[in-house]
């Protein structure tokens, strides 16, 4: 089951590498939902470790552009990076240590970030990027 579908009108940021992390963000995701579906505690969790490195990789990429190229909102843009890393986190710890599960309202929570984020904050660094020689 879809619970994400990545369009460039939607989601493009006009960054390519970016882009290409989010639409496999979203994979990961669908990926996640799907396992969720299973009730497999174990495949949930590979799913789950699998999206949570991911997405701290792909932070981690914007954030090297956002300091090489100095970009202006990169703090604001950090702290929204790190308010979800620091759920996340402490949700995967939670899980794997059996006091927690992995829920559709999880899955929910998620694709809800994503379709803010990506849309009203990602958004905004493609043309200062583009103008910095960015594509």
């Amino acid at each position: 089951m879809s619970l994400m579908t990545w369009t460039k009108e939607q989601f493009g940021t006009n960054v390519s590498a970016h882009d290409e992390e989010h639409r496999e963000i979203f994979r990961l995701v669908n990926a996640l939902g799907d396992a969720v579906g299973t009730g497999d505690r174990t495949t949930i969790g590979k799913q789950l470790d699998a999206l949570i490195d991911y997405v701290a990789k792909h932070f981690a990429a914007e954030e090297a552009n956002f300091a090489k190229y100095d970009y202006p909102a990169a703090t604001t843009h950090k702290a929204e990076h790190d308010k979800l890393v620091a759920t996340c986190l402490d949700l995967q710890n939670k899980f794997h240590a059996g006091e927690a599960e992995i829920t559709g309202e999880t899955a929910a929570f998620v694709v809800g970030w994503l379709n803010n984020h990506i849309p009203s904050i990602d958004k905004l660094y493609g043309p200062y990027l583009n103008a910095k020689g960015v594509v």
